[in-house]
């Protein structure tokens, strides 16, 4: 009986313990990823150039995660990579009047265009208020969200592309396309728009929030894509740094962060990194789930296989 007893106390104060790390410690801790990302064609101007990626601030959630955000920002400005990506769900079930929140998001995002950094975004599903449990699409919504970015500098894509050159045009140098797909779960994604407006076999960086658009792409248009939405799962199991609860509870539907190296998720010639964003959804609670701050290296070549077991 004795044993019992301590059993439960040992189990409750592991209980409590992972509690205060996941709510109060972990959410804070900033991790920094150093990527690479290979594309076929890639421009010499572009040929080892840093693309930051962050995503899913989640403003307006209760004990959103601003603070880390807006250290990451820091970072980035003092990284000063060739562009920042922002890949979506800026504000959390925005309420009727969003002004507080998109003003905390233009506080945030700006520090970059003081810098003079490149910086795009696509929107996510909460950003038109759309929940795995609500698809009603809150357009004003959006285009508030896509406003207030605009003010705080960054360029927002919905299903466009747009050629980057690193030194202003110049004849005969073929740029580097950045291709943004509008949010899935709103029912705006459309991949085929984007893509043609990109050259035939043309280099370029695929971005979105959901990773789930990156399946409808087609074979080889995207050598580099980079998606968010998951948040990693927000809670991993210890022993693999890729098992999550969503992965485990949405298996094979649910790829929750980094590379995907299912060959069966997406098209041959595509290859996926998703981020693990910044916020939350549901509860504020990171475990073995830091938040993440990506910086993809650019490289020229051929990609690398995916793998096939």
């Amino acid at each position: 009986m004795r044993l019992i007893k301590y059993a439960g106390y040992t189990l409750l104060g592991v209980v409590i313990c992972l509690a205060v790390w996941g709510f109060l410690i972990e959410p804070r801790l900033i991790d920094t990823r150093q990527e690479s990302g290979v594309i076929p064609g890639l421009p010499d101007e572009w040929e080892g150039q840093r693309i930051a990626v962050l995503a899913d601030y989640q403003v307006g959630m209760w004990g959103a995660n601003t603070g880390t955000a807006r250290r990451m920002i820091r970072q980035v400005v003092e990284a000063r990579p060739a562009a920042v990506l922002l890949a979506g769900d800026f504000v959390y079930k925005a309420a009727a009047d969003s002004s507080e929140q998109l003003e905390t998001v233009v506080e945030i995002v700006s520090p970059l265009k003081s810098a003079g950094i490149p910086t795009f975004a696509v929107l996510g599903n909460h950003d038109y208020s759309v929940d795995v449990d609500d698809d009603t699409r809150n357009d004003q919504l959006a285009r508030a969200v896509e406003e207030a970015l605009k003010r705080a500098g960054a360029r927002v894509l919905e299903n466009e592309a747009l050629a980057l050159n690193r030194t202003g045009e110049r004849e005969g140098v073929e740029p580097l396309y950045l291709v943004g797909i509008g949010s899935e779960w709103a029912g705006k994604a459309n991949p085929t728009e984007a893509l043609r407006q990109v050259p035939f076999a043309a280099p370029r960086v695929v971005f979105m929030h959901n990773p789930e658009s990156f399946t409808r792409l087609p074979a080889g248009a995207a050598p580099l894509a980079l998606a968010a939405h998951t948040h990693g799962g927000q809670i991993r199991l210890p022993w693999s740094s890729h098992w999550s609860w969503i992965s485990i509870v949405r298996e094979g539907e649910t790829h929750a962060d980094g590379w995907i190296a299912d060959p069966s998720f997406g098209q041959p010639g595509n290859r996926l990194y998703v981020n693990r964003g910044v916020g939350f959804s549901d509860a504020p609670i990171r475990i073995n789930c830091r938040p993440e701050l990506t910086y993809m290296s650019l490289s020229g070549g051929p990609l690398p296989p995916r793998d096939r077991s």
